[in-house]
C-alpha cells in the first residue's frame, strides 16, 4: 500500500510502496513479526518500490541546468559534507530534519545557547533514522567546538518577529547576535559557506560578511527562495492550478522593496499577464509581500518556518552537491544590473564555493526600476548595522 510520495528531486516524485499481504492466522503472524524481528537487528530490509512518476514537473525554484538524479535513500559516504545549524529553534531544528533526511551530507550539527535543547533535538531526530531511513549524523552542543570545520553553516539564530513587527524592528537585537555568530564561524569554520536567514535579511547576511572577513560569494543569504515559493503559491491557488505548474522569480529585498517580477511568471508554460489582468496581479504581488506577516498575525507566537526551512535545506544541497542551481538569493552585487557593492536578491548560480555567477535576467523597465530602487533602500540600512557590533 502507498506509504506517501514525496519530491525527491527535480521533476521527480517517489512512490513508496508496499507489497499487499493476505490475511494471517496467530501462528503465522508470530512467525512474520520473530522474521522482522531478525530482520531489523541485521538491517536487512525488505525491498522498497521506488515508483518515478514523470507528470510531475518543478517550477523555476532552484532549477538546475542539468538532470538531478535521486540518490540512493539515505547515502551520504560520498559527499562527505559537513553542515552547521546555528540555532535549534523551530526555523534552525526543521532545516537540521530536512537535510538529515534529505541524506546530502554526512553530519548535522545543531549549536544553540539553551542548555540541552539542540541535543534533546538532535538525539530524537537520529531515533528517527531506521524508520525514515536515512544514516546522516546528528548532533547538538551549546558552543562551536563539535561545529568545526563545517563545509556550510546555515544562521538562524536571532529573535522572530511578533504581531505587528516589521523585520526592521529585530535590526539591533539581532546585529549583535548574528555578529557574535560570525566570529565564532569565522574561528571554526574559516572555509564554510554561509547562509543568512536571519532578520532583517538583507542587513543580516552584509552584517555577517563584514564581521566574518569571508569572501562575498561565500555568504548569502535566504529570502528570495522563499519569497517565490510563495509567489508561485499564491499564483497557483488563484488560478486553480498545481503549484508544480507555476514558474516565477521574486528578486529585490526581504521585505518592503521586494520585487516579484511578473513578466518572468509562466503558468502551464503561459505568461501570467495574459491570464489575468494588471490588477489582479498587483494583489498577488503584495499577498506575496505581506506573506510573512500573515502567518506571523496567525500564529500569534513565532513565525513560519516550514517554506523557510525547505528553502534553506535546498539552497544547502545545491551548494553541498556542486549542482550549479541557478536560485534568487541575497547575494553580493558587482556591477550585474547596473548595481554595485550591495547584497540584494538576485538569480544566482550555487556550487560548492558558494556564488558561481549572478544571472542577469531580462527585465522590463518598470522592474529594473523598482530593483535599482530596492538596491538604495537596502544600501543604507546595511551601512547603519556596522555600527551595532
Amino acid at each position: 500500500m502507498p506509504r506517501g510520495s514525496r519530491n525527491v528531486a527535480a521533476g521527480q516524485v517517489v512512490e513508496d510502496t508496499i507489497q499487499p499481504t493476505p490475511a494471517l492466522s496467530e501462528r503465522t503472524l508470530a512467525v512474520s513479526c520473530s522474521k522482522f524481528i531478525a530482520a531489523w537487528g541485521s538491517r536487512a530490509w525488505p525491498p522498497i518500490v521506488h515508483k518515478v512518476l514523470p507528470h510531475r514537473r518543478p517550477g523555476t525554484v532552484g532549477s538546475a541546468p542539468r538532470e538531478r538524479r535521486l540518490p540512493p535513500r539515505g547515502a551520504t559516504g560520498a559527499c562527505n559534507v559537513k553542515i552547521t545549524v546555528v540555532g535549534a529553534g523551530k526555523y534552525g531544528s526543521t532545516t537540521a530534519q530536512r537535510i538529515a533526511e534529505k541524506g546530502f551530507a554526512d553530519e548535522v550539527v545543531m549549536t544553540d545557547v539553551i542548555e540541552g535543547l539542540p541535543q534533546g533535538l538532535a538525539l530524537d531526530m537520529s531515533q528517527s533514522r531506521p524508520i525514515e531511513r536515512f544514516e546522516t549524523k546528528v548532533t547538538g552542543s551549546n558552543d562551536y567546538g563539535p561545529t568545526a570545520g563545517s563545509d556550510i553553516v546555515i544562521v538562524t539564530a536571532g529573535k522572530p518577529r511578533k504581531p505587528g513587527m516589521s523585520r526592521m524592528d529585530l535590526l539591533t537585537d539581532n546585529a549583535k547576535i548574528v555578529g557574535g555568530v560570525a566570529r565564532e564561524v569565522a574561528a571554526t569554520s574559516p572555509d564554510a559557506v554561509v547562509i543568512v536567514v536571519s532578520n532583517p535579511l538583507d542587513e543580516m547576511t552584509a552584517l555577517f560578511q563584514r564581521v566574518s572577513g569571508f569572501p562575498t560569494e561565500r555568504v548569502m543569504g535566504q529570502a528570495g527562495m522563499l519569497d517565490t515559493a510563495r509567489l508561485a503559491d499564491k499564483v497557483a491557488e488563484r488560478l486553480g492550478v498545481s503549484p508544480l505548474d507555476v514558474d516565477a522569480i521574486t528578486l529585490g529585498s526581504h521585505g518592503d522593496t521586494m520585487v516579484p517580477v511578473p513578466s518572468r511568471v509562466r503558468v502551464q508554460g503561459k505568461p501570467l499577464t495574459e491570464l489575468l489582468p494588471a490588477g489582479d496581479i498587483a494583489q498577488l504581488i503584495q499577498a506575496t509581500r505581506d506573506g510573512g506577516a500573515e502567518i506571523v498575525s496567525l500564529l500569534k507566537t513565532g513565525s513560519a518556518y516550514y517554506a523557510p526551512s525547505a528553502a534553506a535545506a535546498r539552497m544547502a544541497e545545491a551548494i553541498a552537491t556542486d549542482e550549479g542551481a541557478i536560485m534568487p538569493v541575497c547575494a553580493w552585487v558587482a556591477g550585474q544590473y547596473g548595481l554595485s557593492g550591495v547584497y540584494l536578491g538576485v538569480p544566482a548560480r550555487l556550487g560548492r564555493r558558494g556564488v558561481q555567477e549572478i544571472v542577469e535576467l531580462d527585465l522590463t523597465d518598470s522592474e529594473l526600476k523598482d530593483l535599482r530602487a530596492a538596491a538604495e533602500a537596502v544600501r543604507g540600512k546595511q551601512a547603519d548595522v556596522d555600527s551595532l557590533v
